[in-house]
């Protein structure tokens, strides 16, 4: 199995974990913390963990002339990202904020193309095109339940505010991730990336009450430190180093799919014809996108 391939299904797993972390992430908040709060919990387990994989790798010295550009991939990667998506989410329904999260390829094409000088080809154009269309037609469908969305206009700008600004993470760390191996990397960037969130969400973290939070209120916040922030940006950086911003970034079109998948695995939706539909044409931008030149002709 070549290192694309395995990119390709890094990228996949990335978006069955981050499908799920809207339902998960709503959950918890306001119920257990609040969300500038829960931020700081989830950028602080991450930096233990990063920092404890990290004396597995190679020891490796951040030249100072990088330390620049990790710092804005952590603005844009953790500060921006996260801040924006947590208020936007609490705001708004999951539902929502995965179908808006769909802006990102389109935003990282227009990126790719004005700063890393990438070609566009006519076919890759056609995928985020199908794959949006496919995005559209769930939005038609219906957006969830509104009853939990409490400010829907400010989460939905809020949320295409972190769509943005993971699109700029993705062009900016893309030469970063070829210099150092991940784990090098990606600790500092959250290192950076505690400072940043740290004055937003401390007296919110001041608020939690552990006492009063359940089991399974422990195990949602698990799933998205582990897997919703640790596991996938270790997999989102193998994958951003064997392929281009723009192939990585379309496997957003996955997220609104998998999270209708992951709200009818609890009962919370049922499938029709529109899903079925929207999800076939999600797949074919998909396909277009990460497949070579060659293997189109």
């Amino acid at each position: 199995m070549g290192k694309r391939t395995l990119a390709l299904i890094a990228a996949s797993f990335v978006a069955i974990f981050y499908g799920a972390n809207y339902t998960i992430a709503k959950d918890v908040m306001p119920h257990y913390v609040q969300p500038f709060g829960f931020i700081v919990l989830r950028v602080a387990g991450a930096f233990v963990l990063f920092w404890g994989i990290s004396f597995f790798g190679p020891k490796e010295r951040i030249e100072r002339k990088d330390l620049a550009q990790i710092a804005l991939a952590s603005l844009f990667g953790v500060g921006i990202n996260m801040l924006a998506f947590f208020e936007g989410l609490y705001l708004t329904t999951p539902i929502n904020a995965s179908v808006l999260m769909v802006t990102t390829p389109i935003i990282v094409l227009l990126l790719a193309v004005l700063f890393l000088n990438e070609k566009v080809r006519a076919l890759k154009i056609i995928g985020v095109l199908t794959g949006l269309l496919g995005t559209l037609l769930m939005i038609l469908y219906g957006t969830g339940n509104s009853a939990s969305a409490s400010n829907p206009v400010l989460g939905n700008f809020l949320i295409f505010v972190n769509a943005s600004s993971y699109a700029c993470y993705l062009i900016v760390v893309k030469k970063i991730t070829q210099k150092y191996h991940p784990f090098t990397f990606i600790k500092w960037m959250y290192g950076f990336g505690f400072l940043i969130v740290l004055p937003f969400g401390f007296s919110q973290l001041l608020e939690i009450q552990p006492d009063l939070i359940p089991v399974k209120g422990y195990l949602k916040i698990g799933y998205v430190i582990v897997f919703a922030t640790f596991g996938t940006y270790i997999l989102n950086i193998f994958a951003i180093r064997e392929l281009k911003p723009t192939t990585v970034a379309v496997f957003i079109y996955l997220q609104p799919m998998l999270a209708s998948i992951f709200a009818i695995a609890l009962g919370k939706d049922t499938l029709d014809s529109i899903k079925i539909i929207a999800t076939l044409f999600i797949f074919v931008g998909v396909y277009l996108v990460t497949k070579k030149p060659k293997q189109l002709r």
